[in-house]
């Protein structure tokens, strides 16, 4: 395929995944919601209203930006389709941004291995992709082919994007760290064996030019670094590479009733705190192909654009080479910071925040983006509802619904907005299937 530039390339990976960050948003915070919780907080494997549970399959994907937004409306506006030049909100900047991700958790569970601690099994596959510091009116200018009778001068600064796919196996221990009758703790870790799949990687600390319509070329200044773990045509997803995560966590309630204390099958507390830290780590990828390339008032024609890939373009212009090397590529760590207020009977207000610990200008490492969620819930052993509203880094803000029905799960922290909004620039969905246990109620 041929590729404008690199960025735009890798940017057109994220476009057709469309509608796919986080995920399971509404759905970790159940108490019921079993091994999904564990997910973001393993200390939850311990003391849940679940004997056992046995997820089947699950997945979620989402996307973001602030680039481009979308409405309901204009994709069945006409007989002729959606156009994203004509149709979609768009809102060039000197930085914009990208994400999305998909997070596909296969055969897992989670049950108590005696009255103090409760282990658990998670498989993963991933994929993750994030890109940062874009010059969204050069992305404009490629994706039109440089139709335009005006010179224009761009700026890339800090530009760095990482693509990158991976599967995990986590073994999950949790167990109680006090319980004194209204104050309860508990704590747990999750140790994560990681089989790399594959990714791509680049950055420029400053790429300058300038584009002249009268001479249809484009003036470089600057530098580009990219990689790639394995060559595109002889990928073999059992070409793998490895390394190593984790996961850590506590728990804290407020039990000011002592009427259910030795009931595991109902909830006891007025107020749960939760405190994590996930995806520690990093995979290492022998014999990766890095390339590392400057430029000076180097000159590209408009015609070397559309009729080169990324690689002829560097090679035929800039100065620079290629080697193979060792390359790393580091997990999005986050910190995921919780509060849920017990309401009255079964309804509950959940505040959760999630900050990313890798910085955007972090090369060769996945990110999160961050996000603020006010969740109000229905909450039963057989059936839950949650309504998450949230404020999201890139895409804004975010109105979503999820219900759980015995074993099946099914939400989207977006919905309502992507049918509301005029401009959303974000979606996500998830659906789960799992065989829940649950604990009995004396």
């Amino acid at each position: 395929m041929k590729q404008k530039l690199l960025f735009l390339a890798i940017f057109s990976i994220s476009l057709s995944i469309n509608l796919r960050a986080q995920n399971y948003i509404g759905h970790r915070i159940d108490n019921y919601s079993g091994i999904h919780g564990v997910m973001y907080n393993p200390a939850n494997v311990f003391d849940s209203r679940m004997r056992a549970d046995i997820n089947l399959v699950s997945a979620g994907v989402s996307f973001g930006n602030d680039y481009a937004g979308i409405s309901s409306s204009s994709l069945n506006a006409d007989d002729d389709g959606f156009d994203f030049e004509e149709d979609a909100d768009l809102n060039p900047t000197n930085s914009n941004n990208f994400y999305s991700n998909v997070d596909v958790m296969g055969p897992s569970f989670m049950f108590n291995l005696n009255p103090k601690s409760s282990i658990g099994l998670i498989t993963r596959v991933r994929g993750i992709y994030n890109l940062h510091n874009v010059n969204g009116e050069l992305f404009q200018r490629i994706a039109d082919d440089f139709d335009s009778e005006e010179d224009f001068t761009f700026d890339l600064n800090n530009l760095n994007g990482t693509l990158h796919a991976y599967a995990e196996v986590g073994l999950v221990y949790g167990r109680v760290l006090m319980d004194k009758e209204s104050h309860f703790l508990k704590g747990g870790a999750t140790l994560k064996y990681l089989a790399g799949g594959g990714g791509a990687f680049f950055n420029s600390s400053n790429l300058t030019g300038q584009y002249s319509s009268t001479n249809a070329n484009v003036t470089v200044n600057g530098n580009v670094n990219y990689g790639q773990t394995t060559d595109e045509e002889d990928f073999d997803f059992t070409d793998t590479s490895s390394g190593f995560g984790a996961d850590f966590g506590v728990v804290y309630e407020w039990r000011p009733e002592n009427a259910n204390l030795g009931n595991r099958g109902l909830n006891k507390y007025k107020l749960k705190l939760g405190l994590s830290v996930t995806d520690l780590g990093s995979i290492n990828y022998d014999e990766s192909t890095i390339g590392k390339y400057s430029a000076t008032n180097t000159v590209i024609t408009e015609a070397e654009f559309n009729e080169k890939d990324i690689d002829e373009i560097l090679q035929d212009n800039f100065d620079g080479q290629e080697t193979v090397e060792t390359s790393q590529i580091s997990l999005p760590t986050a910190l995921h910071i919780a509060a849920d207020y017990h309401l009255k009977n079964k309804f509950y207000l959940n505040l959760q925040t999630s900050l990313s610990l890798v910085s955007p200008e972090s090369q060769q490492a996945s990110r999160i983006a961050n996000i603020a969620t006010l969740s109000p819930r229905f909450e039963s052993k057989w059936f839950s509802a949650y309504m998450p509203l949230s404020m999201r880094q890139y895409d804004g803000f975010a109105w979503g619904f999820g219900l759980r029905a015995g074993p099946l799960t099914l939400g989207s922290s977006t919905i309502l907005t992507n049918l509301i909004s005029e401009s959303s620039k974000g979606a996500d969905v998830y659906i789960g299937l799992k065989v829940p246990i649950y604990q009995r109620s004396r």
